[in-house]
């Protein structure tokens, strides 16, 4: 893509735009197709879920009592060895303790960094993204600033012509060809970076001004085996209503602890889709994003991880929109677990290969992180229904096999598997000391009632629609941009 004068649209040919464009979508596909989820399942992935299935039609035609039990004790026990494992990696991550930095890094010493924004539809909210941009503390004539916009937005793309841009704000404009998401817009940006290093933000994104300097010095601190560092993620208008609410409260738990606690345990780390900062040398070495999965970041953290190459935590937070209708909540979340499914079976091809490269905490971390939120949002809504089921009316799947034992195994995994969990979740907003999200967490079991929902929609979509990416409005919020929670999550005396 040829680069424009900086600070609007460049204008090669159409033809020339979407041939290029489409050669940088099918790269990783072609050179590195171990590593795309163009292909969903290999052909042995195939044919080891056919004959899952099969075998699990057979044993229910044959015992249906003696395989649902065997169904309900197997997967309540692995959900609950899921949630121990979350509380190990939490207590590790919330233990104290924290980054070391150096001293200021002079202006005359700092290297060009490319911030990267894609852009969808985002007319609205483009005035409050300026002026975040206009915030970070860094250098001008050292920034590499680019809109990533998209041919088929015109609302965005006039918004954009219009608005004061400074001479290192550039807007690419990427055709509409290929798998329509977010990395294939990333991967066309990312020819065009100058900078050393590079940085994902969203359209609404807030960062703290000084994270570009703080990822800086912590690199200079961690050396040139960590490629990434992940900034944490939380929401400028948590308090908004239940929803916001309890999104918050799970953004507590997966960035203020559990990433930080892979981190330390040398477990890959499912990066967030925005406020990951690379080398950009390394990020092009190791094939960029994948422009067909739709959780490109996670995907990536551990293609990091099997490359040889560290992905650290920040300590930085960037604030976000959350989601405050339940329609947007749930597109959003399921084009999670989409993605979680796409990136799973990529790096279960070959299993082995999988062990040797990132180890068994590599592996364990695949599974109960990835697959873990995918299979454990689909099963639990019948695990609830059949355990109740036994309990109330005394009958039902779960009766007259193993009996007491059965029962003893599900409750086990079912109840205490959830009140760990619901623990973790009350134990999450106290480090940010936002207390009063703490009594929310007693209602987490009505959002993973949604989640479930959501891992429905995403299994059917992964099924018939594999690469859609359900956009997630934003601007809809009541709350102010600049209203980052701070105090005023906190109790009052």
């Amino acid at each position: 893509m040829a680069r424009g004068r900086p600070g609007r649209p460049s204008s090669p040919p159409a033809q020339e735009r979407e041939d290029v464009v489409t050669a940088i979508a099918g790269a990783l596909a072609s050179e590195r197709p171990h590593y795309s989820a163009f292909r969903r399942l290999s052909s042995t992935q195939m044919v080891a879920i056919y004959i899952l299935i099969s075998a699990c039609l057979v044993a229910l035609t044959i015992a249906p009592r003696v395989f649902a039990s065997f169904c309900v004790a197997t997967l309540a026990t692995v959900f609950f060895a899921g949630s121990v494992y979350k509380a190990f990696v939490f207590l590790i991550g919330a233990a104290p303790g924290r980054h070391t930095t150096g001293p200021p890094i002079p202006d005359a010493e700092l290297p060009i960094y490319t911030i990267l924004v894609p852009l969808y539809r985002e007319r609205d909210v483009l005035p409050v993204l300026l002026r975040a941009l206009d915030a970070i503390d860094y250098p001008p004539d050292r920034l590499d600033i680019k809109l990533i916009a998209e041919d088929d937005d015109p609302e965005t793309l006039e918004a954009l012509a219009s608005a004061p841009l400074a001479s290192h704000v550039a807007v690419l404009r990427v055709p509409a060809v290929g798998p329509r998401t977010k990395p294939k817009a990333l991967a066309v940006a990312l020819t065009q970076a100058r900078g050393a290093f590079v940085v994902v933000f969203d359209a609404e994104d807030q960062p703290e001004p000084m994270q570009l300097r703080m990822a800086l010095q912590r690199f200079r601190e961690l050396g040139s085996q960590t490629a990434c560092l992940q900034a944490r993620l939380n929401f400028f208008n948590a308090r908004e209503n239940w929803l916001t609410h309890l999104f918050a409260l799970d953004y507590c738990l997966w960035f203020d602890a559990l990433l930080r606690g892979l981190e330390r345990i040398g477990a890959p780390l499912p990066l967030g889709g925005t406020s990951n900062h690379f080398r950009t040398e390394t990020l092009i070495g190791v094939g960029g994003w994948d422009p067909y999965n739709v959780t490109e970041d996670a995907d990536l953290g551990f293609r990091l991880a099997r490359e040889g190459f560290k992905v650290r935590t920040l300590d930085s937070t960037t604030y976000e929109e959350a989601p405050t209708r339940l329609s947007a909540w749930l597109a959003q979340r399921a084009r999670w677990i989409k993605g979680y499914l796409q990136t799973y079976f990529v790096h279960m091809r070959e299993p082995r290969r999988l062990l040797r490269e990132t180890g068994w905490r590599g592996v364990i971390a695949l599974h109960f992180l990835l697959l873990g939120t995918a299979v454990g949002g689909l099963a639990s809504p019948f695990l609830w229904a059949m355990f109740l089921g036994w309990v109330i009316t005394g009958s039902g799947p779960l009766s007259g096999f193993t009996g007491g034992a059965l029962l003893f195994v599900s409750l086990f995994g079912l109840v205490a598997g959830n009140a760990l969990l619901i623990f973790l979740s009350l134990l999450a907003p106290l480090r940010r000391g936002w207390l009063a999200l703490v009594p929310y967490a007693l209602t987490v079991p009505l959002y993973w009632l949604l989640i479930s929902l959501a891992a429905w929609r995403a299994l059917i979509e992964f099924v018939f629609r594999p690469f859609y990416w359900a956009k997630t409005p934003h601007g809809l919020t009541r709350c102010p941009p600049q209203s980052r929670p701070g105090k005023t999550m906190e109790r009052t005396p």
